[in-house]
């Protein structure tokens, strides 16, 4: 029997999932909480958001690139969350319409490396149907939001805010499934 390395770094980095997912709904329930921001607010809030996760997403593909030859999914994963955030932060004054595509492009490419990720993992551990529900939560929002771009920012808050908090308890309810351990395979 031999463990699949990318499943065995999941394992190791439970927690970095747990942290995701801890601040992603930390983030949405701020968001509820504060329904009135300033868009350049919301912005900032976003760009810190996404900017921790992907840095959080790039750590664990950095940790275990010698584990897997898959690490590249979960390291461009990351990726995509820093430059969107730095993008955010740096650019505050960007129109909502831009934001709105920002938001769309971060959640379509990040679900689609959700989506391959659990691909990868089926048979590997347990609950990576939180995976692929994630990626296809992710994929639909960003769906969304490219089809609805003219929609009032207040609305793509409560929206943002929903999605967070759903993305944010897949990803705790993932993290101790994986924490568990994995699915050992046979040779």
């Amino acid at each position: 029997m031999a463990r699949n390395p990318l499943s065995t770094l999941l394992h190791r980095t439970w927690w970095v999932l747990l942290l995701r997912g801890l601040v992603a709904i930390a983030f949405g329930v701020l968001t509820f909480a504060q329904p009135g921001v300033s868009l350049v607010a919301l912005m900032l809030t976003f760009g810190v958001f996404t900017f921790a996760d992907g840095v959080l997403g790039m750590y664990a593909a950095i940790r275990g690139r010698g584990l897997s030859g898959h690490w590249w999914v979960l390291l461009l994963w990351g990726l995509v969350g820093v430059v969107v955030g730095v993008l955010t932060v740096v650019a505050p004054a960007v129109t909502a319409l831009v934001m709105t595509i920002y938001i769309a492009a971060w959640a379509l490419v990040s679900g689609v490396m959700q989506i391959i990720a659990a691909l990868r993992l089926r048979k590997e551990i347990r609950g990576e149907w939180l995976l692929v529900l994630g990626g296809a939560l992710s994929v639909l929002f960003g769906g969304f939001v490219l089809a609805q771009p003219g929609a009032g920012m207040m609305a793509m808050l409560w929206v943002l805010a929903l999605y967070a908090v759903v993305l944010g308890l897949l990803m705790v309810l993932l993290a101790f499934k994986v924490k568990k351990g994995v699915r050992m395979l046979e040779v």
